[in-house]
């Protein structure tokens, strides 16, 4: 069983806010405002440590002041920098829910057993979540549903996942169609 990292991104700073320091956080937590709750963040070296008190929200990005940084120049300085903070100072997820840090690098497999790859990353377009799985034969996209993902084993780093059944491309009906020798007919 693979053990869980102790820290969870929860945020990555986008840019400066203001001169006197202030950092725009794009924040990966359902509510932002909250930040503070959740204890001091850190770098992901752990090098930097900071109090992070939020000022308020704007275009879906946390303004925040962070202790130690007082002007422009710090908070640019720290574009790019994730944010983590103390798994234990998370609330706890539902029995269905999961945290994007522990689905990330999840091994993925069919019904059947077979590899089909790893989860590189979860999106939220609006409709839904979205699983990214980047496997020997390219990158599939699932949708985060309990009929396309019906087990989810973060102890065990194990997602199973049905595979979706796409319509083929024109250019692969193309090929089927020569393939098959009627290279004149259109296809119905």
């Amino acid at each position: 069983m693979a053990s869980v990292s102790p820290w969870v991104c929860i945020g990555v700073i986008v840019g400066a806010h203001g001169i006197k320091g202030g950092v725009r956080v794009k924040c990966f937590i359902d509510q932002p405002q909250n930040l503070r709750a959740y204890g001091p963040v850190r770098d992901e070296s752990g090098q930097k440590r900071f109090n992070a008190r939020v000022q308020g929200v704007s275009k879906g990005l946390a303004l925040v002041a962070l202790d130690g940084v007082a002007d422009r120049t710090q908070a640019e300085a720290l574009k790019g920098t994730k944010l983590y903070v103390d798994r234990n100072n998370l609330p706890k997820v539902d029995e269905d829910e999961y945290l994007v840090a522990d689905l990330i690098g999840c091994r993925v497999e069919s019904p059947q057993g077979l590899l089909l790859g790893a989860v590189s990353n979860v999106y939220d377009f609006g409709a839904g979540e979205v699983l990214e799985i980047k496997g020997k034969s390219g990158e599939l996209m699932v949708p985060f549903t309990k009929a396309a993902v019906p087990q989810v084993d973060v102890g065990a780093k194990l997602v199973v996942v049905e595979p979706p059944v796409y319509a083929p491309d024109e250019k692969d009906e193309e090929t089927a169609f020569e393939a098959e020798g009627d290279e004149d007919q259109e296809a119905p």
